[in-house]
Parts: structure tokens; C-alpha cells; sequence
């Protein structure tokens, strides 16, 4: 908060700070690295047009609900969903280190996905194929298909859970390749674009790695995670559901 003189009045000015990254938007170039979005008729085109038109029989099954389900991208939304994964029950509050790391690395995840998506800007699947979409379409209305941006923050997520929680990796990374999986279910993304939105993920948090202060923030959460984990007292996700959620993230689509 700084003070500002008007009129020979000292008011209060609250300086609010917009959300930052680890990177610098000029560090790194992932349209250097992610392949190009498919050309209408080429190969990966025409495997993205089979492999809609084959998951739109997904519908109204368990797992066009865990498509549905992915939708939600908020912090509450995404440690439900890797809650079973990671074998405690995350919540913003009881991680708060957590998800600060989260949020300020998807911050530069997300951008660079959607500086590829605004490059190719290539028409999501709905739009070339007819058929069934899990979410309202209003809602993807004015975004483009590659790379996925769902697929890139449930990635992020995963990666950096997998990292944090080494022993659970398996199962971590399983969860997030079934999020991003959940945008083809759903329609709203081509596989192509599920493919591209795990590489931007991939590639930039690579390109983070170096930095001395995402480094300390990971070890801060590292350090957050392992005490809860240790707490007998934390709460721990439904066995049942897990069980569930597992037999889903395990099963083949296409």
C-alpha cells in the first residue's frame, strides 16, 4: 500500500499486483518445440476425425461423467480430482504452499499454450464433425483446439504433484494423462491437441526448472506435502471411490 497526495491529502493507494510466472514471456519459445497442428487431410487429421467420431459413443457411460467432471479447472476443482491419486485429500486450505507453486507455474504453462492456439488456431472437433460435447459449447466459443489448454494445467498438476510425491507417481501421472484424455471424451478437444497440451506443459516446466526460486518454492511444498502426509489426523480419500475413479483413468478410449 502506498500513500498519494491530492490535494495535499495523504489517501491510501492499494497497489494490486497482476498474477506472474517464473519465466520471462521472452525465455522460452515452445513453437520452436510443438510440432505443428494437423493440416485438414494429412494422417494426424484423419486419425483426430476417427477418434471423435468413435468416442461420441462414450456418451451417458461413467466415463463421459469423469469428462464431465474435468471440466472444472478451479484449485478446489483439480485437488479433488488428484486427491486419490496422491492418497490424501488436498484442499487449497490445508495446501496453501501447494498451490501457490501450482498457480504461478500454470501461469506460464497456460500462456504459452495459448500463444500456440492463438498461431494455429485450428476449429475444435464439434466444429468439423457433428456430435455429442460434455459441456455447454458457449463456453469454448472464441478458443481454439491446439494444443489443449485443459490438457496443459492437468498436466501441470501432474507433473508437479509427481515430483513432489515421488512415490505416488504412477498413479499421479495416470490421473493426469485421464485428464487430458477427458477432452477428447468430452468433444471438445482433437487427440492431436490432448498430444500438444501435455508437450506445452512438459516442455515449459522443463524450461522452469533452472529457476533458483521455483526451486525453493518445490521444496517448500515438498515440505508441506510430506507433513501432511505424515499426520494422522489428515483426512484420507474414500477407498471406494478411488477404486472407482482408478478403474476409469485405466481405461483404454480408443
Amino acid at each position: 500500500m502506498a500513500a498519494l497526495l491530492i490535494g495535499g491529502a495523504a489517501i491510501a493507494r492499494v497497489e494490486t499486483v497482476g498474477p506472474s510466472g517464473y519465466l520471462r514471456a521472452s525465455a522460452f519459445d515452445l513453437l520452436a518445440d510443438l510440432p505443428p497442428a494437423p493440416q485438414p487431410g494429412d494422417a494426424r487429421a484423419l486419425a483426430d476425425r476417427a477418434i471423435f467420431r468413435q468416442t461420441r459413443a462414450l456418451q451417458g457411460t461413467p466415463r463421459w461423467a469423469l469428462a464431465t467432471n474435468d471440466v472444472k479447472l478451479a484449485p478446489a476443482d483439480m485437488m479433488r480430482d488428484f486427491s486419490c491419486s496422491v492418497g490424501i485429500a488436498l484442499t487449497p486450505d490445508t495446501v496453501p504452499r501447494t498451490a501457490a507453486l501450482v498457480r504461478r507455474v500454470s501461469f506460464d504453462t497456460a500462456r504459452n499454450t495459448g500463444i500456440a492456439k492463438d498461431f494455429y488456431k485450428r476449429q475444435r472437433p464439434f466444429l468439423i464433425n457433428r456430435g455429442a460435447v460434455c459441456q455447454p459449447v458457449d463456453q469454448l466459443k472464441g478458443s481454439y483446439d491446439y494444443p489443449s489448454g485443459h490438457t496443459t494445467a492437468g498436466w501441470t498438476w501432474a507433473m508437479l504433484l509427481a515430483t513432489l510425491v515421488p512415490d505416488r507417481a504412477t498413479a499421479i501421472l495416470a490421473r493426469g494423462r485421464a485428464f487430458g484424455e477427458s477432452r477428447i471424451v468430452c468433444g471438445a478437444h482433437n487427440a492431436s491437441a490432448v498430444e500438444g497440451g501435455r508437450l506445452s506443459a512438459t516442455a515449459t516446466l522443463t524450461a522452469i526448472g533452472a529457476d533458483p526460486v521455483f526451486a525453493r518454492d518445490l521444496a517448500t511444498a515438498r515440505a508441506e506435502l510430506d507433513a501432511l502426509r505424515r499426520d494422522p489426523a489428515t483426512v484420507r480419500p474414500d477407498a471406494a471411490t478411488c477404486a472407482q475413479e482408478t478403474a476409469l483413468v485405466a481405461q483404454r478410449l480408443f
